[in-house]
């Protein structure tokens, strides 16, 4: 209701406060072509495209043709994502308004579409805004929201690293223009692209609280919501352009419900664990609890989680730590590809686009880099669950177990799902325990993987590290720190998830990321060879479900010959739709679903002869 017009009518009829914008305000910025005009006649920069709505097909082409390619087909009504796409030929222009036409009814009520340029390299950059009823309003600075996947921003900072305090004042002052064009009231945001020579053209104005208003508040030191209440009431800003400063840096990252591994695409079911982290200059956000549902109806955000600090280095360097520490379980989350983000290089050195996920991982999300440090500290917390469980299981030691192992000098082998295989040995000298640690088995990069496994077969990993950790049974997360040249030697410290303890089967989540291994003894990882191997199912002629959802439409029927890359099927999740394809030219043997059903993630729904 937040961004309904009549609603807010209504309210203002009986003299009922709104806290947010007038109707009339609302009307007018809610419809993406009419703010484009506003946004003209108030002298607002904007991205050159064809004013108008595109009706059909045919007016599409015309529209697109004239523009040039490539282009943006966007729902009127919308946010937040949807009823949006990139096209780049005639083909992509016509699936893309389907499916944006599609979702923007089921999203908005309302499925009128428009087309306009697509800004290539561009940088999502918004100002937020506070107006009042008595003609004042300022800029509350600009938020950077480039790193965006299928148009839904992903990681958001304030400020940017890209502005500068002109362009800054610039944006600023033209929001503001816009604002008063429509008489606004209250808090919005309005929204721009940025090119790489530092053009920036109005993209929309929100009318309303935006996900990511809390990272404003935090370098602005303006409650935001607080203001809002105020203007509400009829009070004046008590702020002037020169009461905002900018102060510190801070970061969003927005927690989802949803598998990166698998093309992102939207997860569902019970948030059977969940615990958010605590610490200074954190701050989440969220309406889920422990026990909470995430539905296919719904919007994925599980919670935004929030850090600041007095500098960007900083800022990220809390944000890695609180992604260490969540725990969520039940369902796939994204926490282990916002922790990527943190330490992909382009993002620590501020080069980001909306284009910055699909360069950056075009074949999609593999898992994180790691590297023999990060090898060190995820085993040593797999190690530190091991052994303390063997020392329980022998009535050795209860409650708080040292990282040590129960035999004096023994060797155990670490076998990860991923395919990795580590040998940990361990040796004493004098009171302290050491361990070493190399790497016996690493599987090849495949093509397109984007997570090196950062070691090499018969790389020695360390030698004699002492292996220290605050683990207690039935307290998941600790804290390990590993030393390098005896007990005064180099101290390095992490965080390790212990999740699941059966052993030799163990699950432990390290940067946001769950691995399984199994640690066993040296005979058995021998004897292993010989066990049989199991056959994966041929699924090369079965179109699956990608994910929980609904069949929308079925496109085909039995008998009917198909080619690769055909449109068969479209599967409906939290308001996004999906075409899915043909994989391979064949005849169509079974159809398994109807239009309307439910289906599981990885249900068979179309099978090929």
């Amino acid at each position: 209701l937040s961004e309904n017009a009549h609603f807010v009518e209504e309210l203002e009829k009986h003299g009922v406060a709104f806290i947010g914008p007038k109707s009339f305000a609302i009307d007018a910025m809610g419809d993406k072509i009419h703010s484009k005009r506003i946004a003209n006649e108030a002298k607002v920069n904007t991205i050159p495209g064809y004013v108008g709505e595109v009706k059909d097909e045919e007016e599409l082409l015309k529209a697109t043709n004239e523009i040039g390619y490539p282009v943006m087909i966007k729902a009127s009504a919308g946010g937040g994502g949807k009823g949006m796409r990139v096209a780049y030929s005639d083909e992509e222009a016509k699936q893309g308004y389907r499916l944006s036409k599609r979702e923007a009814a089921s999203s908005f009520g309302d499925d009128t579409i428009f087309v306009e340029k697509f800004v290539e390299e561009p940088r999502h950059i918004e100002i937020q805004i506070l107006c009042d009823g008595h003609g004042n309003g300022v800029y509350l600075n600009e938020r950077e929201c480039s790193i965006q996947r299928r148009n839904q921003k992903v990681l958001e900072e304030a400020p940017s690293t890209f502005t500068t305090p002109e362009i800054r004042a610039e944006m600023g002052a033209q929001a503001l223009q816009l604002a008063k064009a429509v008489q606004y009231q209250s808090a919005g945001t309005v929204e721009f692209l940025m090119d790489k020579q530092k053009n920036f053209y109005f993209l929309e104005m929100n009318t309303r609280l935006q996900v990511e208003h809390p990272i404003t508040e935090m370098i602005s030191k303006v409650d935001i919501v607080e203001e809002m209440i105020k203007v509400a009431a009829g009070e004046k800003l008590a702020l002037t352009q020169d009461d905002i400063g900018v102060h510190g840096w801070a970061i969003e990252s927005r927690v989802y419900a949803e598998d990166p591994y698998r093309e992102f695409l939207p997860s569902t079911g019970l948030l059977t664990t969940y615990e958010e982290p605590v610490g200074e200059d954190v701050r989440v956000d969220t309406g889920v609890a422990e026990g909470s549902e995430i539905s296919m109806f719904y919007d994925p955000m599980i919670s935004k989680l929030c850090t600041h600090g007095k500098d960007r280095n900083e800022a990220l360097a809390k944000m890695r730590t609180a992604l260490d520490s969540y725990r969520i379980r039940g369902l796939r989350h994204n926490l282990a590809f916002l922790r990527a983000l943190c330490d992909h290089p382009k993002m620590i050195s501020g080069e980001v686009t909306t284009n910055f996920i699909p360069d950056h991982y075009p074949d999609g999300f593999h898992g994180l880099p790691m590297d023999p440090a990060q090898w060190e500290a995820l085993s040593a917390g797999v190690l530190t669950a091991h052994f303390g469980a063997m020392e329980a299981k022998s009535s050795i030691a209860e409650g708080s177990y040292a990282s040590t192992f129960v035999e004096p000098d023994t060797s155990v082998i670490l076998k990860f799902t991923n395919g990795v295989v580590l040998e940990a040995t361990k040796s004493t000298k004098g009171d302290d325990t050491y361990v070493s640690l190399k790497a016996l088995e690493v599987p090849e990069l495949k093509e397109g993987d984007s997570a090196p496994m950062g070691i090499s077969p018969g790389e020695m990993i360390c030698e004699d590290v002492i292996i220290k950790s605050d683990y207690q049974e039935g307290h998941s997360t600790c804290d390990v720190s590993l030393f390098k040249g005896g007990p005064g030697g180099i101290r390095t410290d992490a965080k390790v998830q212990i999740l699941e303890t059966q052993a030799p089967d163990y699950l432990v989540t390290y940067r946001g990321e769950e691995f399984q291994v199994s640690v066993v003894d040296p005979r058995v990882h021998e004897l292993a060879v010989h066990m049989p191997v199991v056959v994966p199912v041929d699924l090369s002629k079965m179109v699956l479900s990608p994910m929980p959802g609904l069949v929308y439409s079925v496109n085909v029927k039995e008998g009917q010959e198909v080619s690769i890359g055909q449109e068969v099927a479209v599967v409906e999740a939290m308001k996004m739709q999906n075409a899915l394809q043909a994989p391979a030219n064949g005849v169509v043997k079974t159809v398994l679903v109807n239009a309307g059903e439910s289906v599981d993630a990885d249900q068979i729904l179309i099978e090929l002869e």
